[in-house]
């Protein structure tokens, strides 16, 4: 399937953000329904039926692509699929954003005291990147080391739907990166790759070997969460915390809601995040709101 899946790649004329999030929806396909499942309906079912608690705009990209290799593969299931599309396409009402903060600032913290080799200092760099910066995993990897101004921390990215954003670094993630990128000169030190054309996070596993390749977000993903099928253990799990308790767009969720929380500033939390409807970062409100001041005064604060 891999081989079928480097093909529909190969024929696509999409950015190059969008192409990353095409590859690592068809990775976690993939990884669902099983290297040798045929592309049928029940494999698609199955697949959508994994993926219904991911976001809308995740599922929605995710199945374009899945679709989109059915089609190059001329599966013959096609008016089917169309049929379960629309089930598990219901439009749904924007719920609430809840993760788990406690376990996502353990990781964190975890994470901003790794040291040593550099798998380890990238892991810190990227941590601190998303968990500052609000980058979705796709943008954080697609990022080029010409892309950042360092005197003013910040970047100028495209974004989910093509669209130009700044992003602003904080202290400890560009301090970090700088870390990273110093013993990053050990790789390859006579490459011809201009600086500004190198990724700013790389590969660092055997098959990259002395060469400086950007890492995909799958990549990112797995050394982050790991892999139990490959006996890959990550980072959210070397911190103490249960894999399931984190996912990685969790750490975009933390930057919105700490944003909110210390400004209390809907329209600015929008900017940052980079929603392009205030609907959006309205589902982080209910995070330290009036109803929770009022029910601590009723409850906690009683004379």
């Amino acid at each position: 399937m891999q081989e079928q899946i480097n093909h529909f790649l190969d024929t696509l004329d999409l950015s190059k953000n969008t192409l990353d999030a095409y590859r690592y929806g068809l990775q976690r396909f993939v990884s669902i329904v099983g290297e040798g499942a045929p592309l049928n309906a029940e494999t698609f079912e199955t697949f959508l039926s994994e993926i219904k608690d991911y976001s809308p705009s995740t599922k929605q990209i995710w199945r374009s692509a899945v679709l989109g290799l059915y089609t190059f593969c001329k599966s013959g299931d096609l008016a089917e699929i169309q049929g379960i599309i629309r089930h598990y396409s219901r439009r749904q009402p924007k719920r609430i954003v809840n993760f788990n903060r406690e376990a996502v600032e353990q990781v964190i913290e975890y994470c901003s005291r790794l040291s040593g080799d550099l798998p380890a200092l990238r892991d810190r760099a990227f941590v601190l990147t998303l968990a500052d910066t609000g980058l979705r995993i796709s943008e954080a990897c697609a990022l080029k080391r010409g892309d950042i101004d360092w005197l003013e921390a910040r970047a100028i990215i495209i974004g989910k739907g093509d669209k130009q954003a700044v992003i602003r670094f904080s202290e400890r993630a560009i301090q970090s990166l700088r870390e990273y990128h110093v013993a990053c000169a050990s790789i390859e030190p006579n490459t011809r790759m201009p600086l500004k054309s190198q990724p700013v996070f790389c590969r660092h596993d055997i098959r990259a070997s002395k060469k400086i390749k950007p890492i995909s977000a799958s990549g990112m993903w797995t050394a982050i969460k790991g892999d139990p099928k490959q006996g890959i253990k990550g980072r959210i799990e070397e911190a103490g915390v249960d894999r399931s308790l984190v996912r990685v767009h969790d750490f975009r969720h933390y930057f919105v809601t700490i944003t909110y929380l210390a400004k209390r500033d809907i329209k600015l939390s929008q900017e940052l995040a980079r929603h392009s409807s205030i609907d959006t970062t309205n589902r982080y409100t209910h995070f330290g709101g009036e109803a929770d001041v009022a029910y601590d005064e009723i409850f906690n604060k009683r004379k």
